[in-house]
């Protein structure tokens, strides 16, 4: 029986860690798909695409071209374009689709959170906090941050093209970071303000332990609402998931002998 031929849009460490489980799996051949926006992204285990796929309508056309039997959308959860092109490609093609979606932060003792919907929400209430402003948000959100009122500190994999805000220094690194790294920026740069997305996971929460241990206040903004599909919290459902649709498909396409 040929593998399961499964495709996972990723650029996260949870796509990373699900391509690498189903490759070990002799039952599936992966293909990863990177949106190639860092110069040197890390790649996964299995096959690598590199590039959009031409909106919606040039996704199905791939899914139908190489025969995918499963997609996992394992994208970034502030990667909303992508994952809507993905469930309306899916359903064009009639491929299934499960959405991997870490969970959320959730505000502890000692968190001094401000929520806001956007990053233009962000950007008109992080200089009312304080002065000195760490954009930690990645280049996604900088365009719509570059009005804001302050000095700022931004970090990056790579150059982030403009609009950028007037005043900031720019920091080229590649994470995770640990609380101590973190905690010692925010103290280099004299950081009032942090600005971060409810991106959720464990890799990327320093940024918000060293602002509670430092005291101060960070403005988280919102997710963009969950897409309409079945969506899973981690690595693990998202294999149970794969898993149980390939067995319920060939179960249905196993022919039954006839009663006797």
């Amino acid at each position: 029986m040929s593998p399961t031929s499964v495709l996972v849009l990723g650029g996260t460490a949870e796509a990373r860690r699900l391509a690498a489980v189903l490759h070990r799996d002799g039952a599936f051949a992966v293909t990863s798909s990177l949106a190639g926006r860092v110069a040197v992204p890390r790649l996964p285990c299995g096959e690598v695409r590199i590039g959009g796929f031409g909106g919606a309508e040039g996704l199905a056309g791939w899914l139908r071209e190489h025969g995918t039997d499963v997609v996992v959308d394992a994208t970034h959860p502030f990667a909303a374009r992508m994952t809507a092109n993905a469930v309306a490609a899916t359903s064009a093609a009639g491929v299934p689709l499960v959405v991997l979606r870490r969970p959320g932060w959730t505000e502890g003792p000692g968190d001094r959170w401000h929520r806001v919907p956007d990053a233009r929400g962000a950007a008109a209430l992080a200089p009312r906090l304080g002065s000195r402003v760490f954009l930690a948000t990645g280049a996604g959100d900088l365009a719509a941050l570059a009005g804001i009122d302050a000095w700022c500190l931004l970090r990056a994999v790579d150059p982030p093209p403009p609009p950028l805000p007037p005043r900031h220094h720019l920091v080229l690194a590649r994470g995770p970071f640990t609380a101590d790294a973190e905690r010692a920026l925010l103290r280099e740069h004299r950081i009032e303000v942090l600005v971060a997305r409810d991106s959720g996971g464990e890799l990327t929460a320093a940024k918000l332990v060293a602002a509670r241990e430092l005291g101060l206040p960070v403005v988280l903004i919102a997710r963009p609402p969950a897409p309409d599909a079945p969506a899973v919290a981690s690595v693990e459902e998202a294999v149970a998931w794969v898993t149980a649709r390939v067995s319920a498909a060939r179960e249905r396409s196993t022919p039954r002998p006839p009663r006797l």
